[in-house]
């Protein structure tokens, strides 16, 4: 209720409690009428089913009441009558940092130790992976998938390709930081690339530079529109620059490609020409803090296949 600028809501949500809570015993209490007990009553169904005027059951009223009591204990203990904070004073933020106390008191001596150690030495420590894989299992699987393969539009962690960097250092920077990536949409743009007709062309240019089949003819009227728009952020020869976020666009690694084929990369490159393109990984500096990124830094930094570049 705090949120409000009003006390008009806290009344209001108050009011509703007690008066529910009242209504209820009112509701009870009206049921108290005299019966006849064992009478029949002129309610009668398939010939043999009789209704009697006998009272409600002394111990289903008796455990009506019982709810009654423990409602109105709850919220003279707990928050939940408008701004009425309860007796015990408890919040869910107390709760939470409460608990992240209790936790911190027991795991701070265990991070302590692994956050004094080199991220590659974090990466093949047994228990160090253990736990990193724990955190991996919480924060980035929604993302990158429980085995780190990525999915179109989320890296895959495991192949060696890093548009930022896979350098231990670089890879803890990413995770408490985040990265902001963009690709600007030139679809609408006719002289910049040729509208539609030029990324379809910019494409062929696009995948002849990793050695994919492709037509010559419109790669090469696709050339010097590299030179000029995109150079300046994938470098002449189509290579990347790891300090802007700009992918390499010449190792056959597609972030938004939907298959292996040439058709595929084909289509979503003219997509990605046309439509442009927007990432983002979020911070988790705040979220996790440095000593827990500092192991799943080295849990990530472990993925890595073998023999893959970095």
């Amino acid at each position: 209720m705090s949120d409000f600028v009003s006390d008009f809501w806290a009344w209001y949500v108050g009011l509703i409690v007690i008066a529910s809570v009242i209504g209820c015993l009112l509701l009870m209490k009206s049921q108290d009428v005299p019966t006849d007990e064992g009478k029949e009553l002129d309610h009668r169904w398939d010939e043999t089913l009789v209704e009697l005027d006998n009272p409600l059951p002394k111990w289903w009223k008796g455990l009506f009441y019982a709810t009654v009591v423990f409602a109105a204990g709850y919220f003279l203990l707990y928050p939940g009558v408008g701004s009425y904070a309860g007796l015990l004073k408890w919040t869910s933020v107390g709760q939470h940092t409460a608990e992240l106390k209790q936790a911190d008191e027991r795991f701070g001596p265990v991070l302590a130790k692994y956050a004094g150690m080199r991220i590659e030495e974090v990466a093949v420590n047994p228990e160090a992976r253990e736990m990193g894989k724990h955190l991996w299992l919480t924060y980035c699987t929604q993302c990158h998938g429980p085995d780190a393969g990525g999915n179109t539009g989320f890296p895959n962690l495991r192949d060696g390709d890093w548009i930022w960097g896979g350098s231990a250092e670089k890879i803890k920077e990413t995770i408490l930081g985040g990265r902001q990536a963009m690709m600007p949409a030139y679809g609408g743009q006719e002289a910049v690339i040729g509208g539609p007709k030029g990324a379809i062309e910019m494409s062929h240019y696009v995948m002849s530079l990793s050695g994919m089949k492709h037509d010559p003819a419109l790669a090469a009227k696709a050339a010097p529109k590299f030179i000029q728009v995109c150079s300046a952020c994938h470098g002449a020869e189509g290579k990347g620059n790891q300090a802007l976020g700009s992918a390499n666009l010449t190792d056959r690694y597609w972030l938004y490609a939907k298959g292996a084929d040439a058709k595929s990369v084909q289509e979503s490159i003219v997509e990605t020409l046309v439509k442009g393109r927007g990432g983002k990984m979020p911070a988790q500096a705040d979220q996790l803090g440095e000593a827990k990124v500092h192991l799943l830094a080295g849990y990530v930094y472990g993925l890595r296949s073998e023999g893959q570049p970095h």
